[in-house]
């Protein structure tokens, strides 16, 4: 065998060895490491939110890949059966300035809403210009989950500034819009019955706060905000009400201060209701301006209950969605929690 053949195999057999590897499932969630996805990439979803449909999750968040075209901005799409292996099921969103923004303009936290009555999936995300003096949401819509968006309108909701923006679905299935009023603090609003538009405000949480998420536990909303320190981490925290109406609790620390929540912002909570257990998961964004297509991301599922809210240190640990469980893995086996 000659020299070149030789090397010519050993490499063919470097990358089908590679290949197998990111071909086998994953069992395990890591917090702050890199995510692999079907194809073997870090999965690309910074300040996303998350929609089950026909127990198929859908993860769109904002693609912040290496070498993309500075004149449009990415949303991928990712879809998963058991929220820790993700396919990769493209960009669905490859916009140009919408609405002559100027350049660095921004398309930022996009969230997406299935309406069951249109059959419309519907796009909220921050549409903003450079000195973020815009602030409004923008809207695209698509007829399949990860089909291409296509972009319909922008507006302020309900008259109101919006810059970070979240979602939260209700058991119920309604829907609302949680977004950064500067101003005044931020707003839960719900959306109108086709979810083309901001109908009724909720609630008026008086704290400066972004990154917000909102989750119904055992009788009560909890909601979680962090501080508006741009692309610094800092202590996120949680207020509780039993009713979206409130009256909203005093803001209370919702991991160690000193950690600034562990290097992350809250982006969105995840309700895993199982056939033996609940599970709500922290989902958040550790930010890497510099190098932002390496912004990892803290997953953690939460200590929850009685008006309490804890972000336990981030560890590796598994997750079953059938039955609503979850376990701490060390080397490859679970430990107590």
């Amino acid at each position: 065998m000659n020299t070149f053949l030789k090397y010519h195999l050993i490499a063919l057999s470097f990358i089908a060895l590679v290949t197998s590897a990111f071909g086998q499932e994953q069992k395990i969630i890591r917090p702050g490491e890199i995510w692999p996805d079907d194809q073997g990439k870090h999965v690309q979803a910074h300040g996303g939110g998350i929609i089950l449909i026909n127990k198929t999750y859908y993860w769109y968040g904002e693609e912040r890949s290496k070498g993309l075209d500075t004149a449009y901005r990415y949303v991928s799409c990712y879809s998963s059966t058991d929220l820790v292996n993700w396919k990769f099921r493209g960009d669905v969103v490859k916009m140009s300035d919408p609405e002559n923004l100027g350049s660095k303009w921004v398309l930022e936290r996009p969230k997406v809403f299935h309406n069951k009555k249109t059959g419309k999936y519907v796009m909220y995300f921050h549409l903003d210009n450079k000195s973020y003096k815009v602030a409004r949401v923008g809207i695209a819509v698509s007829d399949k989950p990860d089909g291409q968006f296509t972009y319909v309108k922008s507006f302020r909701p309900l008259g109101h500034e919006s810059r970070d923006i979240g979602q939260f679905i209700d058991d119920d299935g309604t829907a609302y819009l949680v977004f950064e009023d500067r101003p005044f603090g931020f707003r839960i609003a719900k959306l109108s019955e086709d979810y083309m538009n901001v109908e009724k405000e909720m609630s008026l949480i008086k704290a400066h706060m972004e990154g917000g998420a909102i989750v119904h536990y055992n009788g009560l909303y909890y909601s979680i905000g962090s501080a508006l320190t741009g692309w610094k981490a800092n202590p996120n925290k949680y207020a509780t009400a039993p009713s979206l109406e409130g009256p909203w609790t005093e803001f209370k620390d919702i991991a160690p201060p000193g950690t600034n929540t562990y290097g992350s912002q809250s982006t969105m909570l995840i309700k895993v209701a199982g056939t033996k257990s609940t599970t709500v998961i922290f989902m958040a964004d550790i930010w890497k301006p510099s190098t932002q297509w390496d912004s990892r991301y803290i997953w953690m599922p939460l200590e929850i209950g009685e008006g309490k809210l804890w972000v336990p240190e981030p560890k590796p640990w598994s997750l079953n969605v059938e039955t609503g469980e979850w376990k701490y893995v060390q080397g490859g086996n679970t430990i107590n929690k």
